[in-house]
C-alpha cells in the first residue's frame, strides 16, 4: 500500500497492484479462515466488518489511483484517492486488534449504546428481586432506567421521526419512570414485611414494568424499521447518483453543486437510521453491522461527491467516469446490504436469529491449487489488462461468498449444491486465468470453461425449480423470481462466447467475465434463499409429523 500510493507512473502502478492485489485475496484467504476461529461472536463481526472494507476498498483503490495518475493536478482526485488509502489502513488495524487481542495505545472497548440491549440487562436486574430482595441499591436500577430512557432521545429528537411515534414513544418512557417508583416502593415494603400479599405485589409490579418495557421495545422497532423501509424504498432507484453522473459528463458544476448537496441529505439520512437501527440490533454483532453500514454510508457519500467533482472538472476522462461509476456501484451495494440488515434484524426481534455475516465475506482459498502454472499473457494493453485483472478480482471475492453459503449445507447435500459447488471451482479458476494462472492456458480453454460454466447454471436452475414445487405461494415466488433472473443471464454467456469477435480478444473476455460475475452474485443470493426456505420446510414438515403423532397418541388414549 505505502508503494502504490507513491507511484508516478502507470506502468509501475500496474505492476504494483498485480502483486499488491494477488497479496490482498491471499490475506483475505487468511484473515476468513481466522474469522472461521474465532468463537467470539463480537469479534467474528468486527472482522467481518474489517474484511467487507477492504473488499470493496480493493476495487476501489485501483480506479482511483488511476484518476490520480491521469489528472494529476486535481486535488479532487487526490482527496478521493487519499480518502480510500485512509479507510484501507483503519480496517487493516481492526483486523490486526483481533488477531492480536490487543487495543492500540491503551485504548478500551466502547461499551454497548444499544437500548435493546440495555432493556435486556435492565429486566434482568428486577427480575432477581424474586429470588433476592438485596441484589443491587434502588439507586443504581433508577440510573439504569434513566440511561436507557435517555438514549431513546434519539428516536425522540430525530426529525425523520415522526409526530405519532415520538409521542408514544414519550407516553412509554413516562409509564416506565412511574413504574419503577412502584416497583421500588413495593421493594421497600418487601425487605421489611414477609407476607405473600407483599411478594404478590412485588411480583405484579416485576411484570407491570417487564410489560411497559417489552411495548417501549416494539415502538422502537417499528419506529426505526419503518423509517429504514421506507428510506430505502424511496432510493431504490438511485436518482441522485444517476444525476450525478450525467452532470459529470456535461460538465455541468453547477448541477454538481445542486446533487452534491442532495446527496450529502440523504447520506445524513442513511446515517441517522443506521443509529436508530443500532439501537434496536438487539446483539452485540448486528450492532457493529450497523455501525459498519453507518461508517460506509459516511465515508462513500464524501468520496461519490470527490469522484463527480472529478469527472465534472474533466468530463471527457473514461477513467474518472468509471471512477465515479465504482463508488456509486459501493453506494448501491450498501443498499442493498442494508436491506438485509433490516431483515435480519426484524429476524432477530421476532425470535429467528438468521446468519449475519454471510454477505460480509470476502474469499476463502481454494483446495489444490497450488500447482497451477503461471500463464503471461502476449504483451497485452496495459489499461485493458487492468481492467480484466479488476473484474478478475471481484470475481475471486465471490467465489468465497459462494463457498460460505456452500459450507452451511454440510447435511443437506443435493444437485443444489453439486451444481453451486461446480459453477464455484469454475469461477475460481477463470479469476486465476485473469491473474495469469491456473489451469486455464488460452483464451480457447477460458471460452470452453464459459460455456461449461452456463451450461452448469441452468442445470442449477432446473434443480431450484423443482425445489420450488414444495415450497407454499409466497416462497416459491420469491425463489422464481430469483431463478428468472440467473435464467436469462445464462443464455446470454452463452451468446456472448459463441459471438466471433476478430482480434477483440480482451472486449470477448471482459464480456464474458462480467456476465460471470453477475451470475455469481446472484447464485450467492440463491443458495442463501434455498437453504433458508429447505430449513423453513423441515421445520415446518416436522411440526406436523410431530401434531399428527400427538394426535394419534390422543386417540389411542
Amino acid at each position: 500500500m505505502e508503494r502504490l500510493e507513491k507511484v508516478n507512473s502507470f506502468q509501475e502502478f500496474v505492476q504494483i497492484f498485480s502483486q499488491f492485489g494477488n497479496e490482498m485475496v491471499e490475506f483475505a484467504h487468511l484473515s476468513g479462515d481466522r474469522q472461521n476461529d474465532l468463537k467470539d461472536e463480537k469479534k467474528k463481526a468486527k472482522m467481518a466488518a474489517a474484511r467487507a472494507v477492504l473488499e470493496k476498498c480493493t476495487m476501489m483503490l485501483l480506479t482511483a489511483s488511476k484518476t490520480c495518475l491521469r489528472h494529476p493536478n486535481c486535488e479532487s482526485a487526490h482527496k478521493n484517492k487519499e480518502g480510500v488509502f485512509d479507510r484501507m489502513k483503519v480496517a487493516l488495524d481492526k483486523v490486526i486488534e483481533i488477531v492480536t487481542d490487543c487495543k492500540p495505545n491503551g485504548e478500551t472497548d466502547i461499551s454497548s449504546v444499544c437500548i435493546f440491549t440495555g432493556i435486556k440487562e435492565f429486566k434482568m436486574n428486577i427480575e432477581a428481586l424474586r429470588e433476592n430482595l438485596y441484589f443491587q441499591s434502588k439507586e443504581n436500577l433508577s440510573v439504569t432506567l434513566e440511561v436507557i430512557l435517555e438514549r431513546t432521545e434519539d428516536f425522540t429528537d430525530s426529525a425523520y421521526t415522526s409526530h405519532e411515534h415520538r409521542e408514544r414513544i414519550l407516553e412509554l418512557s413516562t409509564q416506565a419512570r412511574m413504574e419503577l417508583q412502584q416497583l421500588i416502593s413495593v421493594w421497600i415494603q418487601a425487605q421489611s414485611k414477609k407476607t405473600k400479599s407483599i411478594a404478590e405485589e412485588l411480583e405484579l409490579s416485576i411484570l407491570k414494568i417487564s410489560h411497559s418495557l417489552n411495548e417501549l421495545k416494539k415502538e422502537l422497532h417499528s419506529t426505526a424499521t419503518q423509517l429504514a423501509a421506507d428510506l430505502l424504498k424511496y432510493h431504490a432507484d438511485h436518482v441522485v447518483l444517476k444525476a450525478l453522473k450525467l452532470t459529470g459528463v456535461e460538465g455541468n458544476l453547477e448541477a454538481l453543486a445542486e446533487y452534491a448537496c442532495k446527496l450529502s441529505e440523504q447520506k445524513e439520512q442513511l446515517v441517522e437510521t443506521c443509529r436508530l437501527l443500532r439501537h434496536i440490533s438487539g446483539t452485540e454483532p448486528m450492532e457493529i453491522t450497523c455501525i459498519h453500514a453507518e461508517e460506509t454510508f459516511q465515508v462513500t457519500g464524501q468520496q461519490i461527491i470527490s469522484a463527480a467533482e472529478t469527472l465534472t472538472l474533466h468530463p471527457s476522462s473514461k477513467i474518472a467516469k468509471e471512477n465515479l461509476d465504482v463508488f456509486c456501484e459501493a453506494w448501491e451495494s450498501q443498499i442493498s446490504d442494508m436491506s438485509t440488515l433490516l431483515r435480519e434484524i426484524s429476524d432477530v426481534f421476532e425470535g429467528r436469529r438468521g446468519e449475519k455475516y454471510g454477505y460480509l465475506s470476502l474469499p476463502k482459498p481454494m483446495k489444490n491449487n497450488a500447482n497451477l502454472k503461471s500463464l503471461k499473457p502476449d504483451k497485452p494493453d496495459s489499461e485493458e489488462q487492468a481492467k480484466i485483472a479488476k473484474l478478475g478480482l471481484k470475481l475471486g471475492l465471490l467465489t468465497s461468498d459462494a463457498d460460505c453459503e456452500i459450507e452451511k449445507w454440510e447435511d443437506q447435500e443435493n444437485e443444489i449444491v453439486q451444481y453451486g459447488r461446480n459453477m464455484s471451482s469454475m469461477a475460481y479458476s477463470l479469476y486465476l486465468f485473469t491473474r495469469g494462472e491456473g489451469p486455464l492456458k488460452t483464451s480457447q480453454d477460458l471460452i470452453h470453461q464459459l460455456e461449461v460454466f452456463a451450461a452448469e447454471g441452468l442445470k442449477l436452475t432446473s434443480s431450484v425449480q423443482a425445489f420450488s414445487r414444495q415450497l407454499k405461494d409466497d416462497d416459491k415466488l420469491m425463489l422464481l423470481l430469483e431463478i428468472n433472473k440467473l435464467i436469462p443471464l445464462c443464455h446470454q454467456l452463452q451468446t456472448v462466447t459463441k459471438t466471433s469477435l476478430q482480434n477483440k480478444v480482451f472486449l470477448k473476455v471482459d464480456k464474458c467475465i462480467t456476465k460471470t460475475r453477475s451470475m455469481m452474485a446472484l447464485l450467492v443470493q440463491l443458495l442463501s434463499l434455498c437453504y433458508k426456505l429447505l430449513k423453513k420446510l423441515q421445520m415446518e414438515n416436522n411440526r406436523w409429523i410431530s401434531v399428527t403423532n400427538k394426535d394419534s397418541m390422543d386417540g389411542k388414549i
